[in-house]
């Protein structure tokens, strides 16, 4: 596979007004993307949805030309979180999907992620196809075939509706209360109505966005606020949803944090009970507890492991027959409600087990102890430090070591010159040895 210059592992991401995110390559993006899924002689459509940052006008209205440029009509849906984006485009029988979002970054950054026709999250062929395409003269359509645009006024009712569907029809969330932090992003009308629709006492944050404040101080990635708040309004339960609402973080009623993976332990183990539970486990990412691994072990399923990444989590998800799985920090994705992970959909089914079980948060979310986790970053200056023999045979000393104990994920970052080691197991004063020699071995190597 060549190398990629704009798509990384999640779209095409960066700072607002510094390439690749400025209005001209989103312009560019528009009509390469538009061109390469015309195919057929009827009218091509695209949806296309936000978040909440400033920059989103601009690069909505930038996609609208390059799309129209090339022939395809363009329906507008405006701020609605990232499986919204998904599932909409699956039932317009659009061409593609179109989220503008950088997701739980700063307000600074924006980014373009790309669904297919089937709600899916581009393959790799598609995504090199269209970067092929960025390089090449645009091919813009006859002056009689340019795109329309239209604003969708109702796709907010549709994707609550949707949303609702994955909660059971004979439940009620009545007597509860439920503080709701949308991050002052996408998800900020959708979710507090959904909930309150079932039934639910709210008490929503991060629902007034202004352009600049989307993940400031609050949703998923900061849930002190809600840890907060949960407290001090007496809840039952807290959801902290990111700037795009495509991942969730759960609050006890004690204000203790729950992640993805006592997410993934209640549902997976919830499902497995009632037979909803596919393929005989859960997928979830290398950098998932070992302790989700034994729950789910003792409940007689498979924690399936892969590289980090919730594309790759769907891919495996997909090719093993799985209807579950996600990641650490919170991405939840169920192949039953959605093509993607959806932190509204995800929260509804915790909530479920809330009202089923009868049981409070605290209970009802640890169900596992996490064993000690440690994860230290390396900066390198060049060359590649993890092909250094004697990087290797610390490396080789250390599974030795956390053999039957533990495990050791050492893995290059994406983004950035840096070295990523973890390392856990049930003896954490080992585990932090064994971080430090490998981030020693491999500081000396560069």
């Amino acid at each position: 596979m060549g190398k990629r210059k704009f798509f990384g592992t999640d779209g095409i991401r960066g700072r607002t007004n510094q390439a690749p995110m400025t209005a001209t390559i989103a312009m560019i993006v528009g009509m390469a993307a538009g061109k390469h899924f015309l195919r057929g002689d009827h009218r091509h459509r695209v949806v296309i949805g936000k978040d909440t940052r400033l920059s989103g006008y601009m690069m909505e209205s930038a996609l609208v030309a390059g799309f129209t440029s090339v022939g395809m009509d363009v329906v507008l849906i405006g701020p609605m979180p990232t499986p919204a984006v998904a599932m909409l485009t699956q039932s317009m029988r659009a061409d593609l999907g179109v989220m503008i979002s950088a997701s739980h970054n700063p307000y600074e950054d924006n980014g373009i992620k790309l669904f297919g026709p089937d709600g899916y999250k581009l393959s790799d062929e598609d995504e090199m196809a269209i970067e092929a395409l960025l390089e090449a003269p645009p091919e813009l359509a006859p002056a009689g075939e340019i795109g329309r645009a239209r604003r969708y006024e109702d796709a907010r009712g549709r994707y609550i509706y949707s949303a609702k569907n994955s909660f059971p029809q004979h439940l009620r969330l009545d007597g509860l209360k439920i503080v709701i932090d949308c991050a002052n992003g996408a998800a900020y009308q959708v979710a507090p109505s959904a909930l309150w629709e079932l039934g639910a006492e709210i008490v929503a944050i991060g629902v007034t966005p202004n352009g600049k404040n989307i993940n400031d101080q609050c949703g998923s990635t900061a849930p002190g606020l809600l840890q907060e708040t949960v407290v001090a309004s007496g809840a039952d339960i807290g959801i902290a949803l990111d700037g795009d609402a495509d991942r969730l973080i759960v609050v006890d009623e004690n204000g203790r944090i729950v992640d993805g993976d006592q997410l993934m332990a209640l549902i997976g183990s919830s499902w497995a009970r009632a037979g909803k539970l596919t393929g005989g486990g859960v997928v979830a990412t290398v950098m998932s507890n070992l302790g989700l691994e034994r729950f789910l072990a003792a409940q007689g399923l498979t924690l399936e492991r892969t590289g980090v990444g919730d594309r790759y989590v769907l891919e495996r998800m997909r090719s093993g027959g799985f209807n579950m799985g996600g990641e650490q920090s919170g991405h939840i994705i169920m192949s039953d409600y959605a093509t993607t992970g959806d932190g509204l959909v995800a929260a509804l089914q915790v909530l479920a087990e809330l009202v089923t079980q009868k049981k409070p948060a605290s209970e009802l979310l640890h169900l596992f102890d996490p064993v000690p986790q440690l994860l230290k970053n390396v900066r390198f200056l060049g060359g590649k430090p993890l092909d250094d023999p004697k990087v290797k045979a610390v490396i080789a000393q250390g599974e030795a070591a956390l053999k039957g104990k533990g495990r050791l994920v050492i893995r290059p970052s994406g983004t950035e010159p840096l070295i990523r080691v973890m390392a856990e197991g049930d003896d954490a004063q080992l585990v932090e040895h064994w971080v430090d020699a490998i981030c020693d071995a491999v500081r000396a190597a560069t």
